[in-house]
């Protein structure tokens, strides 16, 4: 039985997932967080929230790295940690650090660090020859307007360090890029109470669809585990609106977003990792989007285990103690898996979503989850505000998109504006 030290979590369905995993691998974990109630008040009532079934619970300022490293050491001279690890992208950072200074599994903390920072990124990218749209990192607003001048409109405009789609938009002219950039900077502190870097990306609009390429990488080699499409919509936001397992490709679209991501993480230099590397096929060819070195969320893990068998945060958890995951394709029966998320338009107070009962005992549904009414709702601009889900599969080919498009087109949500 391993012990690990889990730093904080995403308040999604990873906070479930992954101590889910940890249990079901035989081991334990301690769960280590500034903020507890951050977590429990997005449990249903009544639910003891899984991070609960941490052996221990303990409190620490996690945003700030100098006084966290030498609190986890005198931690680990009493628990003996055997491995540490997180599911949100705002505490890689200092986990890669905490992993190296306890000499515990764990990627490089410079290749992590990289890889959470999208400027960063796009640098080291770039100096790889790993191909991507252009882009211009600015640090101000006379900086992006000529940056945006230069590459030409339109345009992708992007915080350097934020998660789930936030503030990141589509700008066709000056005065969207104007719009874009204030609201980015009215938001100077992230959900987590970490000030945010001033910078800001501009990048070329890559036309195409988009995949991620879902990898596990340990002891120098990385094996490809699948390729997932992604919808898109919300313009000019880009909220993801579902995904599908495997993607709907040929053979060689697939081959070439794989390879693609495959030469970002090693540019990057990232080992003992999950990773969720999202790619564009344009018609000039694959390019990267981003690099999460961390398993994907919207439940993109279940589609894969639902198909393959194989379980993506468990290898999380293997990798994370420096073991080696098992990535053993199963027969599970089902060729296709997706899931779609209700998006709302309208902000208000959910009264009932209307069609929402009938949905459990449909053919070839997984899971459905779908707020409750009184839920305070506001219109998508991110991937945070969703209405809820559903998930379905196909056991003879691709279609798992459909079905799922076909069961969210009987939802009728009902928004009361107050």
């Amino acid at each position: 039985m391993g012990h690990l030290l889990m730093i904080e979590s995403w308040v999604g369905s990873m906070s479930r997932l992954l101590p889910r995993a940890v249990r079901e691998s035989g081991h334990e974990f301690t769960f280590l967080t500034r903020d507890l109630h951050h977590y429990l008040r997005n449990a249903p009532e009544g639910v003891a929230h899984p991070l609960l079934g941490a052996r221990h619970v303990l409190t620490a300022d996690t945003n700030d790295l100098n006084a966290l490293l030498p609190q986890v050491e005198r931690l680990h001279s009493a628990l003996n940690f055997d491995g540490v690890l997180t599911s949100c992208d705002y505490y890689l950072p200092a986990v890669a650090e905490v992993a190296a200074r306890l000499k515990l599994p764990g990627a490089s903390p410079d290749a992590v660090a990289n890889a959470c920072h999208k400027d960063a990124t796009r640098r080291v990218l770039q100096a790889a020859k790993v191909p991507g749209p252009r882009f211009a990192v600015c640090a101000d607003w006379a900086a992006a307007a000529d940056a945006a001048r230069e590459i030409g409109y339109p345009l992708v405009l992007k915080p350097v360090d934020l998660c789930a789609g936030m503030f990141v938009r589509r700008v066709d002219d000056e005065g969207d890029l104007s719009r874009a950039y204030r609201a980015l900077a009215d938001f100077p502190v992230n959900a987590r109470g970490q000030r945010r870097a001033p910078q800001v990306l501009l990048e070329e609009l890559l036309e195409g669809p988009e995949v991620s390429v879902e990898t596990v990488s340990f002891d120098g080699k990385t094996q490809v585990v699948g390729v997932t499409d992604k919808s898109v919509g919300g313009a000019p936001a880009f909220i993801e609106t579902g995904h599908m397992f495997p993607a709907a490709l040929d053979t060689e679209a697939t081959a070439t977003a794989a390879d693609t991501a495959v030469a970002a993480l090693a540019a990057l230099g990232l080992d003992q990792v999950v990773a969720h590397t999202e790619i564009k096929l344009t018609a000039h060819g694959p390019r990267v989007v981003e690099v999460n070195p961390r398993p994907a969320g919207n439940r993109i893990t279940e589609l894969v285990r639902h198909v393959t068998g194989v379980d993506l945060a468990a290898a999380f958890v293997d990798v994370a103690l420096g073991k080696t995951p098992d990535l053993t394709v199963r027969d599970t029966g089902l060729a296709s898996a997706a899931i779609g998320f209700l998006v709302p338009d309208t902000a208000g107070v959910l009264e009932d979503i209307e069609g929402g009962d009938e949905l459990g005992g449909q053919p070839g549904v997984l899971e459905v989850q779908l707020a409750a009414p009184g839920t305070a709702v506001k219109a998508a601009g991110s991937n945070n505000e969703y209405l809820g889900h559903v998930m379905a599969a196909d056991p003879d080919g691709s279609g798992a998109r459909a079905r799922v498009e076909d069961l969210l087109a009987g939802l009728r949500p009902k928004v009361v504006v107050r």
